[in-house]
Formats: C-alpha cells, sequence, structure tokens
C-alpha cells in the first residue's frame, strides 16, 4: 500500500465520517482542493454529461482514464466512479483499474448496477471486486449495491445479500445509495466495512450520520446539478434583467490559477 492510498483509507473512519465531493472536470477538482478537501471523488453523470454522453451506460471509460491522467498533478486524493467497471470480464475490469491506479487514483467507486436498470448477477459482482483486488492491492475499492437505488422488490434482503458477498470478495467499503434513513444504523452493523452514504439535501447532516457509524458521505451528481442550476439562474436573471440574487462568483484570475500549474 503506498502512503497516498494509505492516507485515503484513514479518512475512512466510521462516526466521523469523510465528506467526498464529487468533480466532474479540472476545474470542479483543482477548486475542491483548493478549498482544502482532502479526497475527492469523480460523478459519472458529471462526467459522461460533460461529454455529451448518457450516463450509467458504459461510455466514459477512455473520458475516466483522460480525467484522471489531468488530475494526476493536483494536491488531493482522487477515487474514480467506474459505474460498473466498464465490462463484464473481471480481469479486464481489474486492468482498467490498474491503469487508473498508474495514474494515481487511489480508489474507484465499482457498482452493481447494469443500463437496463436490473442488478448484475452477484457473483459477476463479487468476481470484479475480487479481481480488482488481487491486480491493485493497496487500491480502496469501494463497493456500491443499487439494490435501493433501483428501487428493487424488497430491497433490504438482496442489499445484505450483496453487502456480504463484497465484503467475502475484498472490499475495502460499501456504498448503498438510496438507502432509507432508518435503515443506515442496521446497515452499518450489517456492513463490516467502512460504510458510505449519499448525501441528500434535507435528510442527515454529517453529525447526525456520524452518530449512526457512517464512514463517508459522497455528494454524487448534486454539485454537477448544481453547477447546471446556478447557471440557468443566472443566465434567466441576466435575460430577465433583475439581481439574480446567487453568491458571488469565483474571481477570474483565482479560476484561471487553477489550471496554471
Amino acid at each position: 500500500m503506498t502512503d497516498r492510498t494509505a492516507a485515503f483509507h484513514a479518512l475512512h473512519r466510521p462516526g466521523r465520517p469523510l465528506l467526498l465531493p464529487n468533480a466532474w472536470d479540472h476545474a470542479s477538482a483543482a477548486a475542491l482542493a483548493a478549498r482544502g478537501y482532502p479526497a475527492v471523488g469523480t460523478t459519472s453523470l458529471g462526467v459522461a454529461a460533460a461529454a455529451g454522453k448518457p450516463d450509467g451506460t458504459g461510455a466514459t471509460r477512455s473520458e475516466n482514464l483522460d480525467l484522471a491522467r489531468r488530475l494526476r498533478d493536483l494536491p488531493v486524493l482522487l477515487t474514480v466512479d467506474i459505474e460498473d467497471g466498464f465490462d463484464d470480464d473481471p480481469a479486464e475490469v481489474a486492468a482498467y483499474v490498474a491503469e487508473l491506479a498508474a495514474l494515481g487514483a487511489v480508489g474507484v467507486n465499482l457498482e452493481d448496477g447494469r443500463p437496463d436498470g436490473t442488478l448484475a448477477p452477484v457473483e459477476l459482482a463479487a468476481a470484479k471486486i475480487a479481481a480488482v483486488r488481487a491486480a491493485v492491492p493497496g487500491l480502496f475499492v469501494n463497493a456500491r449495491t443499487d439494490a435501493w437505488w433501483l428501487g428493487v422488490p424488497d430491497p433490504l434482503p438482496a442489499g445484505l445479500e450483496r453487502i456480504a458477498a463484497y465484503r467475502a470478495a475484498g472490499a475495502d467499503g460499501l456504498f448503498v445509495p438510496g438507502a432509507p434513513d432508518d435503515t443506515v444504523g442496521s446497515l452499518v452493523a450489517e456492513a463490516g466495512l467502512p460504510l458510505n452514504v449519499l448525501h441528500r439535501p434535507g435528510g442527515p447532516d454529517l453529525v447526525a450520520l456520524g452518530r449512526l457509524g457512517v464512514a463517508r458521505v459522497s455528494t454524487g451528481s448534486l454539485l454537477f446539478r448544481a453547477a447546471l442550476g446556478a447557471a440557468l439562474h443566472l443566465a434567466d436573471a441576466v435575460r430577465a434583467g433583475h439581481d439574480a440574487g446567487l453568491p458571488a462568483a469565483p474571481d477570474y484570475a483565482w479560476v484561471r490559477d487553477l489550471s496554471a500549474g
């Protein structure tokens, strides 16, 4: 395990959750690093939308590699959302993750949801995790189950089965987006590994989630969607001739300097 991967593992402290903001390009990642966030994830929706491609369809394999290459010199720990690994062959997924690791990524988020809205067979998802673990020891594998996110019938038993299988396969953390707030505490107890949840506006804050034992809270696509919303709000306000009522935009020189290095 390298110093960087060890540092990323150490940020996952049950009860004191890591807030992981998710970036979609160099500017967003550099801005978050400059703001003092020690680790940044990518958002598959943001990366796909910025490239003019649909999310969740395995279309951004090269875009993720390119983004990791552009972010490698930032003073931040990077974990990459790779959807389902962009392949059904565990060996190919492991080889892809090894490429990301060579570019400086310290973690990946690997999900079991499929483009058709179903869950991949649990054995296949676990095999991908095991292959990545064997190929890139030390890299943080955050195993995501979409049992709740995709609204499968009776998601709790399915989610618990997958949590156990992914833990046994060598996952370092477990991600349960969409899990109801009242199940989080029991999922922490069942996981036996750092549990990652998705921040939900209006939902429990970091302190409350920490009390439940959560170790990581991701913003997912929220920052990207909020940036789009702010841009539309400002454009509409300028067109209408009134004050936008938004926080002040970052200074031009500050944004320019994000890419000066």
